[in-house]
């Protein structure tokens, strides 16, 4: 079989209701539009505060809980595989701390979603923020994905 699209899989492993799937799966995918990402599947899983907290003290040494972490496997170069699947890897989103800065930023949750998810297929994808020059790009580029689908501050 000749895999030609990318694939968004979300779970929702918090005991809420979550009705955002479909577009955090419509500006993930216009993000690897963008980027000219194809053969690509990637995992976004919500999760509630106690759960990121867990993951940011374990992996980051950070002990708190965070809005948004991601597991690139291409980091580990032995993971990309030329001519096949890029697995990305794994995005969590804690929806508690989404809430959260939905709240503070005076925006909707929708909208907190669709950026931290795009946020984490950015630092899939290998961009970050560590630097000023790093942080313009990767947040133009987001803020572009978002754009596509009206999804403002």
């Amino acid at each position: 079989m000749i895999y030609t699209v990318n694939e968004v899989a979300i779970y929702n492993k918090t005991n809420e209701e979550f009705t955002y799937g479909d577009i955090i799966e419509k500006v993930v995918n216009k993000a690897f539009e963008l980027e000219c990402v194809k053969k690509a599947s990637c995992s976004i899983i919500i999760v509630d505060n106690s759960f990121i907290h867990k993951l940011n003290k374990e992996y980051r040494g950070i002990d708190r809980e965070t809005d948004v972490i991601s597991f690139a496997l291409e980091d580990d170069k032995s993971m990309i595989i030329p001519n096949e699947i890029r697995l990305l890897g794994d995005i969590y989103i804690s929806l508690d701390k989404a809430k959260e800065q939905a709240e503070a930023y005076g925006h909707s949750l929708e909208r907190e979603l669709c950026f931290l998810a795009v946020h984490g297929i950015y630092h899939l994808l290998g961009y970050d923020h560590e630097s000023e020059e790093e942080a313009k790009i990767m947040f133009k580029k987001q803020e572009e994905v978002l754009m596509e689908y009206g999804i403002t501050r």
